[in-house]
């Protein structure tokens, strides 16, 4: 979500510093939410009215080496199950993470893990 302009944010404070006015009254002037002119106080203690940056999550637990590391075993053995992968992962050095932790991992780096590309039809026909 994109956040209010600083023009915006420096109105809707001005007009709660003038007193008199309720929050409810102020957020209905300009449009705004209640707990957005709340969270305005934060001008008297920074003293700036600017949006916080936004906050991305947690880093991703694999460095790039150990990503990178990954893709090539990943190319050599494209079959290796993902318990193979955190032992070998652990085996050079990288770090020990879980079978859910190296399929984000898989999954972020857009990597298809197929066992097989084309499988033929049995030859024997269903009982």
């Amino acid at each position: 979500m994109k956040s209010y302009s600083i023009d915006l944010r420096e109105r809707v404070a001005a007009a709660r510093q003038q007193g008199g006015r309720t929050i409810g009254e102020v957020a209905a002037q300009f449009s705004v939410s209640d707990s957005f002119v709340r969270k305005l106080r934060r001008q008297r203690t920074s003293g700036s009215v600017a949006a916080l940056p936004q906050r991305s999550g947690p880093a991703p637990f694999l460095h790039t080496a150990a990503q990178a590391q990954l893709v090539t075993c990943l190319h050599q053995e494209p079959d290796a199950t993902l318990a193979e992968l955190c032992t070998w992962l652990a085996a050079i050095g990288g770090p020990v993470v879980s079978q859910t932790t190296l399929w984000r991992a898989v999954q972020a780096l857009d990597l298809q893990r197929k066992k097989r590309a084309f499988m033929l039809p049995s030859a024997t026909p269903p009982a």
